[in-house]
């Protein structure tokens, strides 16, 4: 399961486009706010403040709320809620911030996507808390009958109702195990939320839903302040018109990069599976490996040998790519390396296990193309290559790269299923002596 946060606007978008169908009309959610992007700060852009007006009026009929929106934590905290604003207010507070640099707790970026979204006035015993999470073998709900920045810990004091996969909770079941301490007036009318959320989070394939604050005014209105999301991305095939266009903003203080768009784009339009996050773009280590399990093996065996500082990106080929999926993906991964000289060279370690089905001999065609494209480059930058793999058809696969190597004058070390998966990496990094090959 590929789990990825989301945008708080993205999944308050989600719910008031789909509660009132989940709950039978019982619930919506009338309002998740507008997104606003460093467009901005172009006047001639695509999003302007006049175009936001035009399709939002109500930001200038009511008190506003304002935040960043880019998967940030204790927000309140560290001063990021602009509250009981006016639009006027809020433009300002947006854009005294917009693409500026914040430091949170340890972590640095830019604040670069933000959220305006009414205020809704109440009381602080109408907050509650609710989660909601996946296992392996069942998906669990927490919800406390406090809500709020100073909620405490939600594992220590949330009442918990485990829902087996492939079942559903009952009413009777979320009023006892979940709502015992809430007031009865508002019984009824929120075990009917929980029952839609749930259904909300199940049918759409969210892997967690956090809403704290989650509010019940006076007059039983549902509505969730905060929202944290994540979405089994998998999933996609099965209801990506139901989510619609999702954006997968990185984690704040990381850059999104125009090559992780580029393999994801690919993966979607692909039977094989693609993936490529840049950890860190200055990096001395850079693999490429085939098979979800065997990258995380490579990247754990990298960190224990205390390189973990100089890991620059995770990310996987595997499920018979072509040889032009392999080129592009190789490519990507060199033109990268070579965005910044290091004084002392790099590394790109080519591995993995024994493939199934893939024929190896056919991405490393892919593959070769590629180290052809870049030969003058890899040398002067100087980067080594180490390859460990294995597979249908992996002799000639090898074969043909030692042969390109040669003629290129990488010097590439090329190992097969003789060498353990993980033995090139300490050879690499020059912690050992290399084995023949």
């Amino acid at each position: 399961m590929s789990v990825k946060p989301i945008r708080e606007h993205t999944g308050k978008s989600l719910l008031a486009r789909w509660l009132g169908e989940y709950s039978g009309g019982k619930h919506t959610y009338a309002n998740p706010g507008v997104l606003v992007t460093p467009e901005v700060l172009n006047k001639t852009g695509g999003q302007t403040w006049d175009t936001i007006l035009d399709a939002n009026p109500w930001l200038q009929e009511q008190k506003l709320v304002a935040k960043p929106d880019q998967l940030i934590k204790r927000r309140g905290k560290a001063g990021l809620i602009a509250v009981n604003k006016t639009f006027s207010e809020a433009k300002d507070w947006v854009m005294e911030r917009m693409c500026k640099e914040q430091k949170i707790e340890t972590v640095t970026g830019q604040l670069t996507h933000f959220i305006i979204e009414p205020l809704v006035p109440h009381q602080q015993e109408e907050e509650f808390y609710i989660c909601l999470h996946s296992t392996r073998n069942y998906d669990e709900i927490l919800f406390y009958h406090e809500g709020g920045v100073d909620v405490g810990d939600v594992d220590e004091k949330a009442e918990k109702l485990q829902i087996p996969t492939g079942e559903g909770p009952t009413a009777a079941l979320v009023k006892a195990k979940l709502l015992s301490k809430v007031p009865v007036a508002k019984l009824e009318n929120l075990t009917s939320f929980v029952l839609s959320l749930y259904k909300f989070y199940r049918e759409l394939h969210f892997a967690y839903l956090e809403i704290n604050p989650l509010v019940m005014l006076s007059d039983n209105t549902v509505v969730p302040l905060d929202m944290a999301a994540k979405i089994d991305e998998t999933a996609g095939f099965i209801c990506a018109q139901r989510w619609g266009e999702v954006d997968w903003p990185p984690p704040f203080g990381r850059d999104a990069y125009p090559e992780e768009a580029l393999i994801r784009d690919m993966d979607g339009k692909t039977g094989a599976s693609l993936k490529l996050t840049i950890l860190n773009d200055r990096g001395r280590v850079w693999t490429m490996v085939a098979g979800g399990g065997a990258s995380v093996v490579y990247a754990d065996t990298v960190a224990d040998y205390g390189w973990g500082h100089e890991l620059a990106n995770y990310g996987e080929y595997s499920g018979a790519p072509s040889t032009e999926e392999t080129f592009v993906y190789a490519k990507t991964l060199l033109s990268l390396m070579m965005k910044y000289k290091h004084p002392e060279g790099k590394f790109l370690i080519i591995g993995g296990g024994i493939a199934n089905f893939t024929d190896v001999a056919a991405t490393f065609t892919g593959l070769i193309k590629a180290l052809e494209h870049f030969a003058s480059d890899i040398k002067e930058h100087n980067i080594k290559i180490w390859i460990r793999r294995a597979g249908p058809n992996y002799v000639e696969g090898l074969r043909k790269v030692k042969v390109a190597s040669d003629k290129l004058g990488l010097g590439i070390k090329v190992y097969g299923p003789e060498t353990h998966i993980t033995a090139v990496i300490p050879m690499a990094l020059g912690l050992t002596a290399p084995l023949p090959e």
